[in-house]
């Protein structure tokens, strides 16, 4: 983590080959998260992890206004970014479809513990995507929590250090923010 800050606060002072040297150090994690997101499963149809990881990284570095603050930082506007990125996906196929059942990406077990998948367990991004704008509008931290531990994949320890709680913050935060998406999920899928 030091060595991703360092190479971003290089990125930020506007050294070209500081991209060249960023991309090494965090492709391979935010593959992996790309993929327990969309899961092992995923259909060809569907967005595959590297197309999701490859998106993300134009959307991020394409916004040169960015300052960065460091590896939490960065993982948390990568998680950002591919929750927009799955959506948009989500949206397309959906328009695609007109009319017909919707096309989804399907994601882990979090997001059935949410409420937020059809009976075939499939995600309605959509309305996740509502459940959570809502979430954000009524409490920022467990909107963070859910952002670094649901599409930034990390732990209830480095989201704690990340946000500046203890881990027991993040736990109940955690638990507080799948209850009312499942309640608002519920409610969407009536």
């Amino acid at each position: 983590m030091p060595e991703i800050t360092r190479v971003l606060e290089r990125l930020n002072r506007g050294e070209e080959h500081a991209f060249d040297e960023l991309v090494p150090l965090v492709y391979e994690e935010l593959r992996r998260r790309a993929s327990r997101r969309l899961g092992p499963g995923a259909k060809h149809d569907t967005l595959e992890p590297t197309a999701l990881v490859h998106e993300a990284f134009v959307r991020l570095l394409s916004a040169h206004s960015i300052d960065w603050h460091g590896s939490h930082h960065f993982y948390n506007a990568a998680a950002q970014v591919m929750r927009q990125v799955v959506l948009n996906h989500a949206r397309g196929n959906n328009a695609k479809k007109r009319g017909g059942d919707r096309q989804r990406v399907e994601l882990d077990d979090v997001a059935a513990d949410m409420g937020a998948t059809s009976a075939g367990g499939e995600v309605d991004h959509a309305a996740l995507d509502a459940a959570l704008s809502e979430l954000r509008e009524m409490d920022e931290r467990r909107y963070q929590v859910v952002m670094l531990r649901y599409f930034a994949v990390l732990t209830d320890a480095q989201v704690a250090a990340a946000l500046g709680v203890s881990e027991k913050t993040v736990e109940r935060d955690w638990t507080t923010a799948k209850a009312f998406l499942k309640a608002k999920m519920s409610k969407a899928a009536c």
